[in-house]
Formats: C-alpha cells, sequence, structure tokens
C-alpha cells in the first residue's frame, strides 16, 4: 500500500475543502485499485458531493442546523459550541474510499471528494490517502 499525508488549510472557520485534485494527482498512472482516504481527527471528516453550485455550503448550514455551535455540549473545551465538532464525525465519516480505474478517480460527474471540518480551532488539518492496488 502506498500512502501520502496532505496538509489542508480550513482558515479556522466551518469548512468544506475541495481535494479531488490533489487525490486524483496522487493516483495518476497507478492502475486499478481503491484510494482510501482518512482524516486523523476526532472533529474532521470526509465527504462525497457536488461542489461549487450550493451543495456544500448547503451541507455546512444542514450541519449548523443539526449541531448548533452553542453551550448544549458537554464536551465543552475551546471555543463556543465545540462539542458538535467531536459528534460531526459520526454523522460525516472521517473516511471514504473509491475506485481507481486506470489511474483514475472513478467518482461520478459530480462528485467531489471533500475535507469536512467544523473545528475553528484547528485551522491546520492532515489528510492520509492511501492507495491498495488492485
Amino acid at each position: 500500500m502506498e500512502s501520502q499525508l496532505l496538509t489542508v488549510s480550513t482558515g479556522g472557520r466551518d469548512s468544506v475543502v475541495d481535494l479531488t485534485d490533489q487525490a486524483g494527482q496522487f493516483v495518476r498512472g497507478r492502475g486499478d485499485g481503491l484510494l482510501h482516504v482518512f482524516v486523523p481527527h476526532a472533529t474532521a471528516g470526509v465527504a462525497i458531493l457536488e461542489t461549487g453550485a450550493g451543495s456544500d455550503e448547503d451541507l455546512l448550514a444542514a450541519l449548523a442546523d443539526l449541531l448548533p455551535a452553542d453551550d448544549r455540549w458537554r464536551h465543552r473545551h475551546g471555543s463556543r459550541g465545540h462539542g458538535r465538532s467531536h459528534v460531526m464525525p459520526a454523522l460525516v465519516a472521517p473516511y471514504a474510499t473509491v475506485p481507481v480505474l486506470s489511474g483514475r478517480l472513478a467518482l461520478g460527474t459530480w462528485q467531489s471528494l471533500c475535507l469536512v471540518d467544523l473545528n475553528v480551532d484547528n485551522p491546520v488539518r492532515e489528510v492520509r490517502l492511501s492507495f491498495l492496488a488492485g
């Protein structure tokens, strides 16, 4: 298995960061297999969704409705509402696996591979890309 660690800046705000191009570069020329994307953080996730047409903002709005940044959370260190960031990975898993065919991501036409982060206290994230040849 081959692996690479990306460093991603989220800017210290609720974010959806498109990783598709970086993931595509990582698998280019590797043949058939699986790309596994994992964020080794307790407060971030990986989603496959359409970006650039409002879906990324819609996801953040839906998560804000489901997980408000207020004082209801028992996990209370950090900024107001930080506990929601620890619940989010139960809704947006910290991993995704994508088929790779002939060295290209086998995503649908409008699908993008994205980091989802609600933790405003951590503006820099790591994302591990791992390729398992078929």
